[in-house]
């Protein structure tokens, strides 16, 4: 790989993205800010996403790849030594970065998801705030965990939450009374966050395991709000909303009947994006359900909202309606 060429203030936006886009790695050497302020500039001349969808993410992965190459320095004292940077160091260690030459957009990725660490997001049905760490999808909306609270729940004493991340899933079924769940998730990153998210809350009957899918055992009720959209997941956060060929949700409506005592529920949470946008039709979702032995007993729909935006994904979400299904053996 060549070395990166060393750029300032001067370096005038439609130059940087002339030489980012043949793969000239930029580093930048100049005041903090102004640095913000390129990629901002570079942003407004990068072609507009095209309407289709599948177009759109292909803007949207030359996008991330262009601006990611305006670099900045992280030392070994994990600071970075420009004007009026800010101290990245809590941040960059929480994230578990490494010193070096980093895409100045990934720095700002962790000095965001350190603010909501730090903050917390805060969630009504909890009374309380579950704080992401980086990397883990973070439950800024709360269509989803309304589901959750509002789904009858009589009679069970143990669940799995399958794929829990921050935990707050496991949380809504500890705090409605379950005494026994057990939240599983295959990123260590995120069983670390969900067993700090239940330990803050004080939610002792929830434990939580690092594993692909589910635990050992049965349970009454088997729940899991897999990534909404099947297709290849680029990023750590597009793990949260992707899944490369329907594995996660192939794989819960798979061994959910297996996993289920006598009597019991699967809840599988979903929505329709995938089917708004192509990628997947509401029939071939029910023959996945037919095929893994359930059937739908009944479903819950969370009310639509409104999504700002003229791209592919905002206009899909504005009809968007996410789903609980409750499934029987």
């Amino acid at each position: 790989m060549e070395p990166p060429i060393e750029v300032g203030a001067d370096l005038r936006p439609e130059v940087a993205v002339r030489l980012a886009s043949q793969g000239v790695r930029l580093l930048w050497r100049d005041d903090f800010p102004a640095a913000r302020r390129l990629l901002a500039a570079m942003g407004k001349r990068l072609p507009t996403p095209a309407p289709d969808f599948y177009r759109y993410r292909q803007a949207r992965r030359n996008r991330a790849r262009v601006l990611g190459m305006v670099l900045v320095e992280v030392g070994p004292d994990l600071r970075v030594d420009l004007p009026r940077a800010p101290d990245v160091t809590a941040a960059f260690r929480a994230a578990g970065g490494a010193p070096g030459l980093v895409p100045l957009t990934e720095l700002l990725g962790m000095l965001s998801a350190y603010e909501w660490r730090v903050k917390g997001v805060p969630v009504a049905a909890l009374g309380a705030r579950i704080h992401p760490h980086y990397g883990v999808f973070a439950p800024t909306r709360q269509d989803y965990v309304s589901l959750v609270t509002r789904a009858p729940l009589s009679r069970v004493r143990t669940a799995f939450d399958i794929g829990t991340g921050t935990g707050v899933l496991a949380a809504v079924l500890a705090r409605r009374g379950v005494p026994e769940v057990v939240a599983t998730d295959i990123s260590p990153a995120a069983v670390g966050c969900a067993r700090e998210n239940l330990r803050r809350l004080g939610l002792s009957q929830v434990r939580v395991l690092e594993t692909d899918l589910f635990p050992p055992g049965r349970a009454d009720l088997v729940m899991c709000n897999p990534p909404w959209l099947p297709g290849a997941a680029h990023s750590p956060l597009d793990a949260a909303v992707f899944d490369p060929g329907s594995r996660m949700l192939t794989g819960f409506l798979a061994g959910a009947a297996a996993h289920l005592t006598s009597g019991g529920e699967a809840w599988l949470i979903l929505s329709d994006l995938a089917e708004l946008v192509g990628l997947r039709s509401r029939s071939d979702l029910l023959s996945r359900i037919e095929a893994a032995g359930l059937r739908v007993a009944d479903r819950l729909d969370a009310p639509r909202r409104r999504h700002p935006g003229t791209d592919p994904l905002a206009k899909a979400r504005s009809q968007e309606v996410v789903s609980l299904w409750r499934l029987h053996p």
